[in-house]
């Protein structure tokens, strides 16, 4: 085994056991075991991670769990241990909302009209809900919803600024969900997917009312278009919604960089814990990385955040941290002491299916054998392409949670 290997190794198992920390099973598992609930519970889950925090609350609930409600972003592997509590499931779509969205919004308002009035309600969610369950306002179709959740993907605004939009639409988001659990006070356990770790953000806020809205949205220069959109979603929205439930938050990104941090040391490593969230365009940081990593001491550099790439009209196959990671590998072309991992905690990036990339000295090299410009590529969105015919690409499948990027930089001694 190559020294390059043995990196890649390293990097790789850093990644594993950050998962390993944020994993939904695992963190309501340990959320529930704490304090435990009292009483029957009913289940609503949304989110990447939905089935997964699923299970993690049968672990603990058992026969005490008699129904529910799980949305997530494609089928159980196993739908038995869900049907065998009465649970029903849908699958929604993502990253823009489709029919099955809709639909899974008009079942999540019957369902919590119908939902024993003897049990309490456990609402679980991860990031992705956004997308995955809709219901939009009278006045607004699912082609309005589509063509705005597009519009925002491309335009390179924050994770919050795009909920705003998607709020204003919205029966549901930004605490909309609770005008239809009438004298019902749910408790909720999240997992973290916004910067911040604020609870009005994930999942565009379901049970957290949005404040402010209209008078926030003018001021994110929108195209006038989306601006007439969102007046006549504002106009469908209810005045006044009950107070939000508290929020528990049962997995963050901080829990996933500090496992990171300890798997390192472990190995024997120097860690840089980077306390700087990682945002802006994806290719400008990239390169800033790979320079700090290029001239730094050796030793892994742990960043976690969430980038954003401007889409041209046609982009091309991947996502933010496949960008971010090519851009990277331009810069340390040729070194054989350093690697980067760049790759999306919920396993998928941008419209690829792949997590991210693990690049390296040789990474340009091994692309540039099939006729690939990585700068075109670049330039087209198109990174993941590169990164495949370079053989850099990292396929993990679902993950069962969701707490943005994590970027994994290490330099080898000597």
């Amino acid at each position: 085994m190559t020294e390059q290997d043995h990196g890649r190794g390293a990097l790789l198992r850093l990644f594993g056991a950050a998962l390993g920390a944020v994993e939904g099973r695992g963190a309501v598992r340990r959320a529930l075991s704490h304090r435990p609930p009292a009483g029957t519970q009913w289940i609503v889950a949304i989110g990447k991670a939905a089935e997964s925090m699923t299970l993690g609350a049968l672990d603990v609930l058992g026969e005490r769990c008699v129904g529910g409600l799980v949305i997530g972003r494609e089928a159980p592997g196993d739908p038995r241990p869900l049907a065998d509590h009465g649970i029903q499931w849908m699958v929604g779509s993502h990253p823009v909302p489709d029919e099955r969205s809709l639909a899974a919004g008009s079942r999540l308002i019957g369902c919590l009209g119908d939902a024993p009035v003897d049990s309490a309600i456990l609402f679980l969610i991860s990031g992705g809900a956004s997308s995955l369950v809709e219901s939009p306002v009278d006045g607004i179709g699912l082609d309005d919803i589509r063509g705005v959740n597009r519009w925002l993907l491309g335009s390179g605004l924050p994770i919050g600024a795009m909920n705003r939009v998607r709020t204003a639409l919205s029966r549901i988001k930004g605490g909309g969900l609770l005008a239809f659990l009438p004298n019902r006070q749910p408790r909720v356990l999240a997992i973290s997917d916004v910067p911040g770790d604020d609870p009005g953000v994930i999942g565009s806020g379901l049970l957290v009312p949005c404040r402010n809205l209209a008078e926030s949205l003018p001021a994110l220069g929108l195209p006038p278009w989306l601006l007439e959109r969102t007046a006549l979603g504002l106009a469908g929205r209810p005045a006044e919604l009950p107070p939000a439930p508290e929020i528990e938050l049962v997995a963050r990104l901080v829990d996933a960089m500090g496992a990171a941090a300890q798997e390192a040391r472990d190995l024997g490593l120097n860690v840089h814990l980077d306390p700087v969230f990682l945002e802006g365009e994806a290719g400008e940081r990239g390169t800033e990385l790979a320079r700090i990593l290029r001239d730094g001491l050796p030793g892994v550099r742990i960043c976690g955040g969430e980038t954003t790439v401007r889409l041209p009209a046609n982009p091309g196959r991947g996502g933010r941290n496949q960008h971010l990671a090519l851009a990277a590998a331009l810069k340390i072309a040729g070194r054989a002491d350093c690697l980067l991992l760049a790759a999306g905690t919920d396993g998928s990036d941008g419209n690829s299916e792949d997590a991210g990339a693990l690049v390296d000295g040789g990474t340009l090299e091994r692309g540039t054998l099939d006729g690939l410009d990585p700068r075109d590529c670049l330039a087209r969105a198109d990174a993941g392409r590169f990164l495949a015919a370079s053989g850099d690409l990292i396929h993990t499948g679902p993950t069962g949670t969701n707490v943005m990027d994590l970027v994994l930089a290490l330099r080898r001694g000597p």
